[in-house]
């Protein structure tokens, strides 16, 4: 009787905003109400192939618009999406495949090379869905959508898990984070009303859905009964095409995304003055100069996939190098490694509690218990807050250490242990670096074995064949050894203190 789930966002859009657009992809326009048919069709289509509750639904694509009908008719069936980053060695994902078990892979053209290949190596039995009709494996989607049917009658509660968002590392393995329809509903709320998004509200989906900022972004203005329009990629040239063919008033934004849209503006005319808002991370000589060129404003932000996106947002100008304060449904504390509250201004781990929290890691409960002890949600990220409330963000704790080139996530540990696998290298450290790109880059401070040649080329692209290419180092540094502890372990904080 209380629930309020995924679905019903499509179907409350239909009811009250049916004749108006819903999605521009592709040179399609849909409506909310022919969304929510295709939608209907597509759960009932799922239902057939034996896909129902609690069964998962992994995706490879590009952005595109059946990830909302995908979206929706896994909601209408209790079914669990999990979309996987595209970015990713064929070996990470194999280990996503078999972690989280999908029933039904979904997949565009651009990767059913790559879905040929994982279902060979992981011995992948469940449905193959293409979203291309010309696909010679498996069924296609639209082939699924054939029938129309009524609204569906589906038993999903708020609290059942919606989608499995892969990020953090646990022992050099990326684990699910598994987030409810209530965490997604409640998220949206919280940036419509922060932000103050409407129906009159068009979103340029560039970030890509299986990343939570974007997925949070396409929700929030859906939610609020606004224009989603996708792009399988960003490209600079285009998303300001769009911006001003279909008036687009919020984006998303991470490292280089607002100095790629500078520069093309600075060689070409566009029209953007419906732009009125951008929610991401940047440096804050970089979001003046874009505030000044387009009359838009910057939402600086700090959030995790673990807290459904947004633990902390404002205006980037409102305080300079802040993260922003904590938003409406937040609760915050810093606290040290007792977990009793720090001061204002004294530095501590950020842990928080509400009804973002996500459920917790698939499959890891003793792993999950331990990041919720004490009924605090342990972020594992450092900050202070100053008399205002608001975020500094601080780096992470050091057995949690994180780079976030691009709004992607690199665990230094992972990618050492990679690199700890070349025959010429004995010791590493892999820290991070600020980048003028893309904020933060990933250097490896390695010690080579005597007698070795090994050069920092042959390394970064060592390391590019096995892991996602944005993991590889950007930087390499070879020294004769690496400052150690009293018990031996590499010192880590001088590491930084020396190369960083």
């Amino acid at each position: 009787m209380r629930s309020y789930t995924v679905y019903d966002i499509f179907k409350r859009n239909a009811e009250i905003r049916g004749n108006h657009t819903a999605l521009v992809c592709n040179g399609q326009r849909i409506t909310f109400s022919d969304l929510l048919q295709q939608v209907n069709s597509l759960a009932d289509g799922l239902k057939r192939q034996g896909i129902g509750k609690g069964d998962r639904i992994g995706i490879i694509a590009y952005n595109c618009h059946h990830f909302f009908r995908l979206f929706g008719a896994a909601a209408a069936r209790g079914a669990i999406i999990t979309a996987i980053n595209w970015r990713l060695s064929a070996e990470e994902i194999q280990h996503i495949l078999t972690d989280a078990a999908p029933k039904a892979l979904c997949f565009d053209q651009t990767h059913e090379p790559l879905v040929k290949q994982l279902v060979q190596t992981t011995g992948f039995t469940g449905r193959l869905f293409s979203f291309e009709d010309s696909s010679e494996t498996g069924v296609s989607i639209q082939a699924l959508m054939q029938e129309s049917v009524p609204c569906i009658a589906s038993d999903t509660a708020s609290d059942d898990p919606f989608c499995i968002i892969y990020t953090a590392a646990v022992e050099g393995k990326s684990r699910g984070a598994v987030l409810t329809h209530a965490n997604i509903t409640i998220a949206n709320l919280q940036t419509m009303a922060t932000m103050g998004i409407t129906a009159q509200d068009a979103h340029l989906n560039m970030l890509p859905l299986f990343h939570i900022t974007g997925l949070n972004l396409a929700f929030s203005v859906m939610h609020a009964g606004g224009k989603n329009v996708i792009m399988n990629r960003f490209d600079a040239q285009k998303a300001l095409e769009w911006v001003e063919k279909e008036h687009i008033s919020v984006i998303g934004s991470f490292p280089p995304i607002l100095s790629n849209l500078q520069t093309e503006m600075d060689h070409h005319a566009y029209d953007v003055s419906s732009l009125r808002m951008i929610l991401g991370i940047d440096q804050p000589n970089t979001i003046r100069a874009f505030e000044a060129k387009t009359q838009s404003v910057f939402w600086i932000l700090y959030g995790q996939t673990e807290t459904s996106g947004l633990v902390t947002f404002s205006p980037a100008l409102e305080k300079p190098g802040s993260a922003g304060k904590p938003g409406l449904f937040i609760k915050m504390r810093i606290v040290n490694d007792q977990d009793l509250s720090v001061a204002p201004g004294e530095t501590g781990e950020i842990v928080v509690q509400g009804p973002l929290v996500f459920q917790g890691f698939w499959g890891q409960k003793d792993y999950t218990r331990k990041i919720f002890r004490n009924g605090w949600h342990h972020t594992g990220d450092l900050g202070r807050t100053d008399a205002d409330g608001y975020l500094w963000f601080a780096g992470r704790k050091p057995e949690k250490e994180l780079i976030k080139p691009g709004g992607e996530n690199v665990y230094p540990a992972e990618v050492e242990s990679v690199i700890l696998e070349h025959p010429d290298v004995s010791a590493v450290s892999v820290i991070g670096v600020p980048d003028p790109k893309f904020g933060e880059g990933v250097k490896a401070v390695c010690v080579l074995k005597a007698g070795s040649s090994l050069s920092a080329e042959a390394l970064k692209e060592f390391v590019a064949s096995r892991i996602a290419r944005y993991k590889k180092p950007g930087y390499v540094t070879f020294v004769e050894e690496l400052p150690r502890t009293s018990s031996g372990a590499i010192d880590r904080i001088k590491v930084k203190a020396l190369y960083g």
